[in-house]
């Protein structure tokens, strides 16, 4: 009797945690608006180390036709293996914005994130937002970007630097244009890191920095730019097979 009394309480203790368990799964969202365009907010060509999250979240902005944020609408992201989002789906607030905390994966080199939604006649549009999961040698560029070159090349002043882009006649390249910097070879930006405008016949205000910057430190920038580069760099000589 006591036998079979224990394993009656069992078997409720069983039913009654199946039912918790059952409960504690988040129900799924469902829109109740829908818009027509995706826009980034924030959170875009962030840098971090491979397999981390990135500091700040991705935001995105849902519009209608006319360009008015939308409420209630299901944004979804998704990025390449490895990227996790938390959470991977949410419903636009009242000012029409959805975010997540992004992961990347352990792999460097550039991620195009995905935001998707869902138009009123049932059609799927999206926004591909890169980020970028920087290796070693990428870090040490960065550091040295920021350090030696972003004063100029970075129109954007902040709270610890003060651009000086406005006040040059010539007005440098951006660091993530590879319309102009995928065209110039690794011996090329090594030449005019190195030696300055002139030796390419570009600006003289790009002063030379061959004599400050180490060779390795030369060599892990150009990884930099080529990380960030947008569109993506691809190497003389390489093949990509398409999808």
């Amino acid at each position: 009797m006591r036998t079979a009394a224990w394993g009656s309480c069992l078997i409720a203790l069983g039913l009654w945690c199946g039912c918790s368990h059952k409960h504690a799964v988040a129900p799924l969202l469902h829109a109740t608006a829908n818009g027509s365009a995706l826009l980034e907010s924030s959170g875009g060509k962030q840098l971090s180390s491979p397999g981390s999250t990135l500091a700040q979240p991705l935001v995105v902005q849902v519009n209608d036709k006319q360009g008015n944020s939308v409420t209630g609408a299901l944004v979804t992201f998704s990025g390449p293996a490895g990227v996790t989002f938390n959470p991977p789906q949410v419903l636009t607030d009242s000012s029409g914005q959805a975010s997540a905390q992004v992961t990347l994966g352990e792999s460097a080199g550039r991620y195009d994130l995905i935001a998707s939604s869902i138009d009123s006649g049932g059609k799927t549009f999206d926004l591909a937002i890169p980020v970028f999961a920087a290796g070693y040698q990428q870090q040490v560029g960065h550091e040295v970007e920021d350090t030696y070159c972003a004063r100029c090349h970075d129109p954007e002043s902040t709270t610890q630097r003060v651009s000086n882009y406005d006040n040059l006649a010539v007005k440098p390249h951006a660091f993530g244009e590879g319309d102009f910097l995928n065209k110039l070879s690794d011996s090329d930006l090594t030449t005019i890191i190195s030696h300055g405008g002139q030796s390419m016949n570009m600006s003289a205000q790009m002063p030379p920095y061959g004599s400050t910057l180490p060779k390795s430190d030369i060599q892990a920038l150009i990884a930099y730019i080529r990380l960030v580069s947008d569109p993506p760099y691809k190497p003389a000589g390489v093949v990509y097979a398409k999808r």
